[in-house]
């Protein structure tokens, strides 16, 4: 528990950086959508240690690559290869300790649903710890709304339809 504790003090600090590298460079405040591990170590839901962030790009202008610098390590996830729905906007938790970038974590249940396309040893671990506090209503409607998408790279939907069976049975779903 406590190296989790330091993890999240780094992965904060991190992302106060990022806060002090956009105002140097005058870069107007953005917002950031974290998912994946990272998401659950800051949400605090979840206490697997992990390093990387993993973040939905959201059409960044170049310039704000010296910001994302700052986080060392990290995945920029395009939205039309990432199962995600198009409302996690909507459901994301916005973290008030960053003052100056809209820090946002995405909800329990649409982190879960970003999981089920691998299935992982560590997804499916991530996803044993997660779906404790899911609400199962609500994943069964942003499974609908990831398959609704016309959007999503054709070669994804199906992988997530292949894994869906053994999402619902292992978690009743």
């Amino acid at each position: 528990m406590v190296i989790i504790m330091e993890l999240k003090k780094q992965m904060e600090q991190n992302i106060y950086d990022m806060e002090k590298v956009a105002q140097l460079f005058d870069i107007e405040p953005f917002d950031i959508y974290l998912l994946g591990g990272s998401a659950c170590i800051l949400g605090g839901y979840t206490d697997r240690a992990t390093r990387d962030f993993d973040f939905l790009d959201l059409n960044y202008p170049s310039r704000f690559g010296k910001v994302f610098a700052q986080l060392r390590d990290f995945d920029m996830l395009e939205y039309e290869s990432t199962l995600i729905s198009p409302k996690y906007k909507d459901r994301a938790i916005k973290l008030d300790q960053f003052k100056y970038l809209n820090v946002y974590v995405l909800s329990v249940e649409d982190i879960i649903i970003s999981k089920i396309i691998r299935l992982e040893q560590k997804d499916i671990e991530d996803i044993d710890a997660l779906i404790k506090t899911a609400d199962k209503k609500l994943i069964n409607k942003i499974i609908d709304e990831v398959l609704e998408r016309n959007d999503l790279y054709q070669s994804k939907k199906d992988k997530f339809l292949q894994q869906l069976p053994i999402f619902r049975e292992r978690y009743n779903v």
